[in-house]
């Protein structure tokens, strides 16, 4: 199955969010991070922090907590994400495995309880590559989150999902 390599570039997407201190602290937990950090102003503002800082994987998950519905505008939500399922689902459909392949973060400035982002997204890669019993495809999709208030990104989150198709007779 060829994979549509004129879905790069196409958007995925773009969400506002408010972050939370509830979802911070929660997910610090959820990954065993013990830093109090994450979790008490107090220890936040000692290290340095005017507020509590994400930890430095919770861009993964902060399109889905604090993305309020009243926050969101024109082009966010689900036609976005049609390109993903424009490659996805005749692979899935054909009895394809999704995987998560790997998450990148690069940050350009940290992310702080009270700060209000806006991520636009993008598939940036579309590729195959053969194994001896499968064919994978990968989907590299991107995310700048920047700021409301200055513009300035704060960082880049990058996700690489794969599905792997058995040949017949494997």
């Amino acid at each position: 199955m060829a994979v549509d390599r004129s879905l790069i570039g196409r958007s995925t997407g773009r969400r506002r969010v408010v972050v939370e201190r509830g979802p911070v602290a929660v997910f610090a937990e959820a990954v065993k991070d013990p830093d109090p950090v994450y979790r008490d102003a107090a220890a936040a503002r000692e290290a340095g922090f005017s507020s509590v800082p994400v930890p430095p994987t919770f861009p993964f998950v902060m399109a889905h907590w604090g993305a309020l519905a009243d926050l969101q505008g024109a082009g966010s939500g689900g036609e976005g994400e049609a390109a993903l399922l424009e490659v996805l689902a005749p692979l899935l459909r054909a009895g394809g495995l999704l995987l998560h392949g790997e998450q990148e973060f690069e940050y350009h400035s940290p992310i702080l309880v009270g700060d209000v982002l806006t991520g636009e997204g993008r598939v940036a890669d579309v590729y195959e590559k053969e194994t001896p019993g499968a064919t994978m495809t990968f989907v590299v999709t991107e995310t700048t989150w920047r700021h409301d208030s200055s513009g300035e990104v704060a960082v880049v989150a990058r996700s690489n999902t794969l599905v792997r198709l058995p040949r017949a007779g494997s």
